[in-house]
């Protein structure tokens, strides 16, 4: 999930700012990968809900890093990312403006200890594997200051994410920070590993959303608001005991898993109702508002030379359709 970002900077760079896909050809085009709360969609496409609500829309499956790569390049029109990311996007050439909080992480992401490591505090003078610049990093920031640590206490061990679980498994570091499907791929390779905190002790810091193209946006507000208010129905879908289990059914079958293993993760994924999202839409500098939480995406992504500039928050974000579809 979460920030896949140098290795598409390039691909950034090389789209004028503002540009767009297409000015524009139906269906919009939105891009979507592998986090629970970016598959619940597939609940409405193959219920053929978006059909239901007037909009011709397409989504399309990708690696979540050649998401990104597929909406900085033009070819998307929306994309279903982390709210840090969209700041990355937009500070490399292809601004999005964030109309849905779909879900944020709720105990998915975490920093997981070696066996015989009970707490955050006991990784003083230890190694951590983490891949810098990344959510996850923000993550172990803010797990160590937590801690009473700063991170010059700890030694950071460049890791991609996607390796974590075997670095772990060598011995090498001490901890991990990492997503799902890694972080639970390092509790099971390591027999007594743990995670020592997780994204549950601070809810709002990694949020992810829709962001649109705003030129797309402009041209199509009707439609995007329709493919919002869908969003209303798949939270209900999923939620609700007498449905959650074909939600599961769909979901896990598009990754590739049984149902009650995506069950787990989607545990850890707190999908937002659009009343939900009326509150987190409220400007503050809180975690509980998007605007404070991607405020505190901006810093670190100006601190870890992520982008250089740091970006205005209040133009990636656009309440306008979350305000006309409260009730």
């Amino acid at each position: 999930m979460v920030s896949k970002l140098k290795n598409f900077l390039l691909t950034c760079c090389l789209v004028a700012a503002g540009g767009v896909a297409q000015a524009h050809a139906a269906p919009l085009q939105v891009g979507y990968s592998d986090w629970p709360g970016w598959v619940a969609w597939q609940v409405a496409i193959d219920k053929h809900w978006f059909k239901d609500a007037g909009v011709d829309v397409s989504f399309q499956w990708f690696d979540y890093s050649a998401s990104l790569d597929a909406y900085a390049s033009g070819k998307l029109d929306g994309i279903l990312a982390t709210n840090g990311d969209v700041l990355v996007t937009g500070a490399n050439g292809r601004k999005g403006v964030m109309v849905l909080v779909g879900d944020y992480s709720d105990g998915n992401d975490m920093i997981v200890a070696a066996p015989g490591i009970t707490s955050v505090a006991e990784l003083k003078g230890k190694k951590v594997g983490v891949e810098r610049g990344l959510v996850e990093h923000l993550l172990l920031l803010v797990a160590l200051q937590k801690a009473g640590l700063k991170e010059d206490d700890i030694t950071l061990v460049d890791t991609r994410t996607n390796e974590t679980p075997q670095v772990l498994a060598s011995g090498e570091v001490a901890a991990i920070a990492a997503w799902q499907p890694n972080s639970g791929q390092a509790l099971r390779q390591v027999p007594g590993a743990r995670p020592v905190f997780t994204s549950a002790q601070v809810p709002g810091l990694i949020y992810d959303v829709l962001a649109v193209d705003p030129v797309s946006l402009k041209a199509h507000p009707d439609e995007w608001k329709r493919v919002v208010s869908v969003w209303k129905r798949v939270v209900a879908f999923v939620n609700d005991p007498k449905t959650q289990d074909e939600a599961l059914e769909i979901m896990a079958r598009k990754v590739g898993l049984k149902p009650v293993a995506y069950k787990k993760l989607l545990a850890g994924t707190h999908l937002l109702t659009l009343d939900d999202n009326t509150k987190v839409y409220e400007k503050n500098d809180t975690l509980q508002s998007i605007y404070g939480s991607t405020e505190n995406a901006n810093l670190f992504n100006v601190k870890y030379g992520v982008y250089k500039t740091p970006q205005n928050v209040d133009s990636y974000i656009d309440p306008a359709i979350i305000k006309a579809l409260a009730h």
